[in-house]
């Protein structure tokens, strides 16, 4: 049985589910941040500022590790095209432990002045350069290791446990916030999920230990077929086609889950007046229904490919998520299967890995899809919540209407993919270019 078509084995379970643990801890390194904004808001500046000033600068330090993304990603990108894939992978998750565990152990303002926050500031900035490197070398790394039938489930599979990270760093945050006191939570409690997250880190870290470079990578070092000049310009000057595809994957997928999974539960309480308990419960559901979107969606592609994959998965989008703004109001009691449903469709991103990981050949690779990815990321996944609350002054279905206006562009990506514009239907993954 030839390696195209071969099923998954041992090894390529092992390289899965390491690479799949240590994305969801990243993730979750990353996001946890979000949960306790309010109190390191208090802690890290001067106790007499203003709130809304205070909030601005505490958002402002989460915002700087979004902003770090795309060089972060591009320089470790840049080295794992030219010294291996597996360095980049152990260390985009070394550079995201070492700060989480750091900012666990920060001295706040009251001990040392303007120097916390500049700390906290700088933790972050390296928390973004790790998590810009990791996700792009995670997709290439499993992809580049299983056989080509089955990048789809392995890259739908990473994207999961991102994806649990979300859901990981929820659940810790509630834990804390109903077994502590915010006393508690104030006096050191907040410390708790930083150390956590740290610590984890450097397990996955070690375990990454286990893992190979990719016979891809191995066999371009002994064909010396490595990228002759720099990555990054080799990317921009001969593959402009396959940026903006990946870059408009890359929109799809970070605003969906942007709108639909972390701004629709503030939205369905000022909305519809629901308690924020139980939409907090409903989004659970919508995120543990994501993963397995995910994991289907990967699944599919690997069958049908990507055009058809995004044209019905898009049209399902599309439909489930107009059906969830519009009907939950008036049938609250369907609250946690229409928001599961569409939490469910917007799992159709799963496939977006597969798309970028075909679209460019094995010498920038890595770079190819880190210089899209990041960069579409950073606009878009920064822009997206900004534009959606500037039209809810127009409408206050503005979600829904965002959500169509992705689902007509992956329609558009799907038609576009059936028509093999992009080298998506690319020769062997084994082999570079043409």
């Amino acid at each position: 049985m030839s390696n195209y078509t071969r099923p998954l084995n041992k090894q390529d379970y092992k390289t899965l589910t390491l690479a799949a643990l240590g994305g969801a801890l990243e993730f979750y390194d990353f996001i946890i941040f979000v949960f306790f904004a309010a109190v390191v808001g208090e802690l890290f500046f001067p106790a007499d500022i203003p709130e809304w000033l205070r909030q601005v600068q505490t958002f402002g330090i989460f915002a700087a590790g979004y902003l770090a993304r795309p060089l972060g990603g591009i320089v470790m990108a840049h080295f794992g095209d030219l010294v291996g894939r597996k360095k980049m992978f152990t260390l985009s998750i070394l550079l995201m432990a070492v700060p989480t565990l750091a900012i666990g152990l920060l001295p706040t303002y009251a001990s040392m002045g303007i120097v916390a926050p500049l700390l906290l500031l700088l933790m972050r900035v390296l928390q973004g350069a790790a998590i810009g490197g990791e996700v792009p070398g995670a997709w290439v790394f499993v992809a580049e290791h299983v056989p080509e039938r089955r990048i789809g489930i392995a890259c739908g599979t990473l994207t999961a446990g991102l994806t649990v990270g979300i859901l990981l760093g929820s659940v810790v945050a509630t834990l804390i916030n109903t077994s502590m006191t915010q006393q508690a939570i104030h006096d050191g409690g907040w410390r708790i999920p930083f150390l956590l997250g740290g610590a984890f880190g450097l397990v996955a870290m070690y375990l990454r230990r286990w893992l190979q470079e990719t016979p891809i990578f191995l066999e371009m070092q002994q064909r010396k077929a490595l990228a002759q000049e720099l990555p990054v310009k080799a990317v921009v000057m001969k593959h402009k086609k396959a940026v903006v595809i990946s870059m408009l994957l890359t929109w799809l997928l970070s605003a969906g889950i942007v709108v639909v999974i972390l701004m629709s539960p503030v939205w369905l309480q000022k909305q519809y007046g629901f308690a924020p308990a139980l939409t907090l419960q409903a989004n659970s559901i919508a995120t543990i229904m994501l993963c397995f979107g995910c994991l289907t969606a990967g699944l599919v592609v690997d069958r049908v490919g990507p055009g058809k994959t995004f044209i019905v998965g898009s049209i399902m989008l599309a439909c489930s998520s107009w059906s969830f703004y519009h009907l939950t109001g008036n049938h609250p009691e369907q609250l946690f299967v229409l928001y599961g449903l569409v939490g469910f469709c917007v799992g159709v991103v799963g496939a977006v890995p597969y798309v970028m990981v075909r679209a460019f050949p094995a010498e920038v690779r890595f770079t190819g899809i880190s210089f899209s990815y990041n960069i579409s990321y950073a606009i878009f996944g920064g822009l997206t919540p900004i534009a959606v609350t500037m039209l809810m002054g127009i409408s206050p279905m503005a979600p829904a209407w965002y959500v169509l206006a992705l689902s007509l562009i992956g329609l558009g990506l799907g038609l576009w993919l059936r028509q093999d514009l992009v080298a998506t239907e690319s020769p062997m993954l084994a082999k570079s270019t043409r």
